[in-house]
């Protein structure tokens, strides 16, 4: 054999070690793990808290020394892409991570607005790929390599409508919603066709991605004749949306959507938003179990309660944990690791997790229980009710 020949090899081997694999038949030495999420953009505080959560889970299995799978121990390695809370950055930042990161499975992106577009790359690649909190239905839908961790938007829209029914008594409904954004655009239709059924609505009114002022739009709500709102949007928008509201003379009942679980809810709308209620996947106050640990370990970490974000993407991580362990052997070729872990996945039975107990559709969307939660006088997400399939 040349001496030219074998320094290529030798450079070979050290350049498949150092990306993913290493040189030889004992497969990876490392697996790698894709986070997609909106570090910057509209909703950086979704990006804090699924990175945060990501981190904690790596330092359990680090702790561990690694994820076992049949009898070998595998290093894990996250590489967390920034999508800007842009649809077009998540697309990017997924074929990043599958074709040059070379990652085994990836979580995120959590808004529908970026997970719809990225699962479709996730799913042309056939790359696993969990969205923690994305409800619209289109993110999954006839894509076998993607899951989430989350109820979705036609599970939810009914569940808020009833809700409303049952503990008011109401009869007219007005909806707020951003058109230009699929997660408050999907769960705008799936509240309406749900009311519809039991009520009227007595106003449906829109805006645009990136609006501030909601005057007219509430006006008219206000003199519709409505009863409460129902506005499906994300933490940046609710305070603006709910203290204009209170600026008009708009003194009834505001509802929310599993999108109002951030801890930045709270903080930017302070006492214009104490006793409105919101569907969401978790309860923080009056948490026990893991669930509490998991709580009490990020407050201790990162200064404040985790939301519904962090939760889920704990979840979500413990997840693929779970479907690469049940692999039982990687063969070191990444599309057929990638496929095996997929399969996995799919065949996940009762998955107990800190935001509820979990089996996985065909489609692969989990069936799993809502959370009614109040925001208390002090400014607490505190468990009201549960609402499952």
């Amino acid at each position: 054999m040349k001496k030219g020949f074998v320094s290529v090899v030798i450079f070979s081997c050290i350049t498949m070690f150092v990306a993913f694999y290493a040189c030889g038949p004992s497969g990876p030495e490392t697996i790698k793990i894709g986070v997609n999420a909106p570090l910057t953009g509209d909703i950086p505080k979704v990006g804090e808290g699924t990175k945060f959560a990501a981190e904690m889970w790596l330092e359990d299995i680090n702790a561990a020394g690694g994820i076992q799978v049949g009898d070998k121990k595998y290093k894990v390695e996250l590489v967390i892409e920034d999508n800007e809370s842009k649809a077009e950055s998540a697309v990017k930042a997924n074929t990043k991570l599958i074709t040059e990161d070379e990652v085994l499975a990836i979580i995120g992106p959590q808004s529908s607005k970026q997970a719809v577009p990225a699962g479709g790359k996730a799913n042309e690649l056939e790359t696993p790929m969990i969205s923690p909190w994305s409800t619209n239905p289109n993110t999954t839908k006839d894509r076998p390599f993607v899951f989430r961790g989350c109820f979705l938007d036609p599970f939810q829209g009914p569940v808020v409508a009833n809700f409303v029914k049952d503990e008011f008594g109401f009869t007219k409904a007005a909806v707020l919603y951003d058109v230009a954004s699929d997660y408050p655009k999907g769960l705008a239709e799936n509240f309406k066709d749900a009311w519809e059924k039991i009520g009227t609505m007595a106003a449906y009114e829109s805006f645009t991605t990136k609006d501030t002022d909601f005057s007219s739009q509430l006006t008219k709500i206000r003199d519709s004749g409505a009863e409460f709102i129902f506005t499906p949007q994300y933490y940046n928008e609710v305070a603006l949306i709910v203290q204009q509201a209170h600026q008009l003379g708009w003194d009834k009942p505001i509802v929310g959507s599993d999108s109002w679980g951030s801890a930045e809810t709270v903080k930017l709308c302070g006492k214009d938003c104490y006793g409105l209620f919101f569907s969401t996947h978790y309860a923080a106050a009056g948490a026990t179990g893991a669930t509490k640990e998991f709580i009490d370990r990020y407050k201790a970490k990162h200064g404040y309660v985790p939301d519904d974000v962090g939760a889920l993407t704990w979840d979500a991580m413990r997840i693929v944990q779970t479907a690469i362990q049940n692999v039982g052997e990687l063969s070191g070729d990444i599309k057929k690791d990638r496929k095996a872990v997929r399969d996995a996945l799919a065949k996940i039975k009762k998955f107990e997790g800190i935001t509820g107990n979990m089996d996985f559709t065909e489609e692969g969307d989990p069936v799993k229980c809502a959370v009614i939660v109040r925001i208390s006088d002090t400014g607490e997400f505190e468990f009201y009710k549960s609402v499952c399939p």
